[in-house]
């Protein structure tokens, strides 16, 4: 069975990259077990805010709603897929295992392969990432990061190298498997916010804001074709266009 996944609170009093003020007084939560997308414009700190989250930076507050440590209770998938380059696709799938020193059996050789052949690499598990294109990369990536089966999954771009169709199918297969998990999506791609988010925000300007949230009818992996999602697309893309002026104005 898997842990429950909690609610996770961040609150971030102020952080500065010198005479840069990032974030002050922000707070931010992600529901349990449920999908949160994250937009911006480039460089307005929402891999930040992941990293905050993941306790990858410093200068926040993360608590959770069982009162719990969020330590070893999250996966996180970065933009770049971070294969190590010796290691086949399989092996890397497996890497968290290894680096914790867990025994790696049968089982989780089987898990990883299914995982591979889920993303569409069953007939690649022995290639090394330099025998790989940018996106059977991350698709590798992906898999390592569902190997992980954490409660709390933070991912930072994680379809961005994908052509169309299997970005799509990947989005579906996300929100299949990561189903009932504490999951913060960062992302340029509105559409891909509003067919996996529970909740969408926005954030924007110096210091960094959230606005919203946008909340789409309906469970993930939403139908891009519904007439109400490509309505609520226009508004995200509005509100994209305000957040760049307001982050462009304090600059």
């Amino acid at each position: 069975m898997h842990e429950t996944a909690p609610e996770v609170t961040l609150g971030v009093p102020r952080l500065a990259w010198g005479d840069t003020l990032l974030f002050e007084n922000l707070r931010f939560r992600l529901d349990a077990g449920r999908w949160t997308c994250l937009l911006g414009p480039s460089g307005v700190g929402k891999t930040t805010l992941l990293r905050l989250i993941a306790g990858l930076e410093p200068g926040a507050l993360v608590a959770t709603g069982d009162g719990r440590p969020l330590k070893g209770r999250v996966a996180l998938m970065a933009q770049q897929d971070l294969l190590l380059p010796w290691l086949t696709a399989q092996n890397n799938v497996l890497l968290g295992h290894r680096l914790r020193g867990r025994r790696v059996g049968a089982v989780e050789r089987e898990r990883a392969m299914a995982l591979l052949e889920a993303v569409g690499l069953a007939g690649d598990a022995a290639k090394r990432p330099a025998e790989l294109s940018g996106g059977m990369r991350q698709r590798v990536a992906l898999a390592r990061t569902l190997m992980e089966d954490r409660p709390v999954v933070l991912m930072d771009e994680p379809f961005s190298a994908l052509d169309a169709i299997t970005r799509h199918r990947l989005q579906d297969l996300a929100a299949a498997l990561l189903t009932g998990r504490t999951v913060l999506l960062v992302t340029h791609n509105p559409l891909e916010a509003l067919r996996l988010g529970h909740k969408v925000w926005v954030l924007g300007g110096r210091p960094g804001r959230l606005q919203g949230p946008i909340v789409p009818p309906g469970a993930p992996a939403r139908d891009p074709a519904e007439p109400h999602l490509l309505a609520m697309q226009a508004e995200l893309l509005k509100e994209l266009a305000s957040s760049l002026a307001r982050l462009e104005a304090a600059s």
